[in-house]
């Protein structure tokens, strides 16, 4: 019938995508997943590592395979009360699940005893080929992160490979099938800079993040299911400074003429394309709350820093991923890359650019208290600021250096943007549903964590990649080439 010819299409796109994907990006374990859209199943048997020999340009990490001595699986602990219902774990999809901030989720959401399936179209991995920069990391294939974590905990981690941009009709099925209870929505291209780097970039940021997320909403409408989605946007919403005080959860206090008071979406600012996708998903949300009454919860989150959490280190298999490069590693990660590779720390312009910020392992925690804290039907669009606090760029650099002797140093700006920029940020929800964020001030130890891996990796350090090659416009192409770096 109908449904059996799409599913069929649906197979075939997907084999072709698999045949493309194999001859791009080559991962330590082989294929990426097996036909059809059914996640990868873990066998039952114990896994051990045996060693591999690395390669000249990469670390590969440990294949798993069955162990001669077959021993019972270990237990799984029992999930904490807000991950079931009814007796049932609350099953969660975490799509983008392989990638910086979406794995460690993943793991986390995993932990706390949700069932967790990740879908991912393995784009991050297919970019670094493109650019030519691996991850500092050397990470394991998605198949081999998964097998280590049931391995080691005893859980049922699954893994789909699926464009959600492309992919509508097999995602829609999947989701009428495995009946999700909440997706954490990760799945779009992260980065600014990249976003900026030339057309092609431009074009498929906007496609591949308006699309996906479309898709997600459809597909929750087409399901009929009650599904709480999480998505995870940006301060880049806001703008920079420009709202005249501290910037609001989301909505904003207006007086219209007439004098009426009202309560509405804050006013976008994006200060690129990345940032543009995701003030188009803010409408889009909007939308889809009013007229579908879907529950939606949106996460403004400031830059994020760090490298590992205490899940993704337990095994050097489920380490994160560790992007140091100008178009994709965020700026306090590339600072402390640098101060431990010797490279002076490259600061844009002035360094008076105002940013949030947050620690990884805070981010799975934020994702965890919206996941259990979802807005009733029938509420507006959730929005909470997932922020820990507010730093100057040259101070974040002076705070580096003087930890770790680095050098400091000035350089053109490939940004267009403000040099100076003040911004106070709200973020009173999440401290009400009891976060304790991590400070940059006393996180001289994390701080350590991440100096430590950049020195353990330095061998898979390109320092050509690590200066951002992405203008956003001629001009500021033209100033860059005749700027020179100056030392603070």
């Amino acid at each position: 019938g109908p449904a059996a010819e799409a599913v069929a299409a649906g197979e075939r796109r997907m084999l072709l995508k698999l045949a493309a994907a194999a001859a791009l990006v080559a991962v330590s374990d082989g294929a990426f997943l097996a036909p059809a859209y059914k996640p990868v199943s873990v066998a039952s048997a114990p896994l051990s590592p045996v060693p591999t020999q690395r390669t000249a340009d990469r670390s590969v990490l440990p294949r798993l395979v069955l162990a001669d001595d077959r021993i019972a699986e270990p237990e799984a602990p029992a999930p904490a009360a807000d991950a079931t219902s009814g007796g049932k774990k609350k099953k969660v999809f975490v799509l983008g699940g392989d990638g910086f901030c979406g794995w460690p989720t993943a793991l986390h959401l995993s932990d706390q005893g949700f069932d967790v399936v990740i879908v991912d179209n393995l784009s991050r991995r297919k970019i670094d080929v493109e650019l030519g920069c691996t991850s500092l990391t050397p990470i394991s294939s998605p198949e081999t992160r998964v097998e280590t974590w049931n391995e080691l905990t005893g859980r049922n981690l699954r893994f789909v490979y699926l464009d959600l941009a492309q992919e509508y009709d097999r995602f829609v099925q999947m989701v009428k099938e495995e009946k999700p209870d909440t997706m954490v929505h990760f799945a779009e291209q992260r980065a600014a800079p990249y976003s900026m780097k030339n057309a092609a970039c431009k074009r498929y940021t906007i496609e591949n993040n308006v699309g996906a997320t479309h898709n997600v909403l459809c597909a929750i409408t087409e399901s009929g299911l009650d599904i709480h989605l999480v998505h995870l946007g940006t301060m880049g919403v806001y703008g920079y400074g420009n709202s005249g005080g501290k910037i609001p959860e989301g909505y904003i206090d207006v007086t219209l003429p007439g004098d009426r008071q009202k309560n509405i979406l804050h006013p976008a600012y994006p200060g690129s394309i990345y940032h543009t996708t995701k003030c188009l998903d803010a409408l889009l949300f909007q939308f889809y709350q009013k007229n579908d009454k879907l529950r939606i919860t949106d996460l403004h989150q400031g830059i994020v820093w760090g490298t590992n959490t205490p899940l993704t280190a337990k095994d050097e298999r489920l380490i994160n991923r560790f992007d140091y490069d100008g178009e994709y590693g965020t700026v306090l990660n590339r600072f402390l890359m640098q101060a431990a590779t010797g490279i002076p720390l490259t600061v844009y312009g002035t360094g008076g650019q105002t940013r949030a910020f947050i620690h990884v392992t805070d981010t799975c925690k934020c994702i965890e208290l919206a996941v259990k804290n979802p807005p009733s039907g029938g509420e507006r669009v959730e929005i909470l600021n997932q922020v820990a606090q507010t730093a100057r760029v040259r101070d974040v650099a002076k705070l580096v250096g003087e930890l770790t002797g680095a050098e400091v140093q000035l350089t053109s700006n490939p940004r267009q943007e403000d040099a100076e920029n003040e911004l106070d940020v709200a973020n009173d929800k999440f401290k009400e549903l009891g976060l304790d964020p991590i400070l940059l001030e006393s996180a001289a130890g994390l701080f350590a964590e991440v100096t430590e891996i950049s020195k353990k990796y330095v061998s898979r350090c390109d320092k050509s990649k690590v200066i951002s090659k992405s203008y956003w416009n001629k001009d500021r192409a033209s100033v860059a080439a005749e700027a020179k770096p100056a030392t603070v």
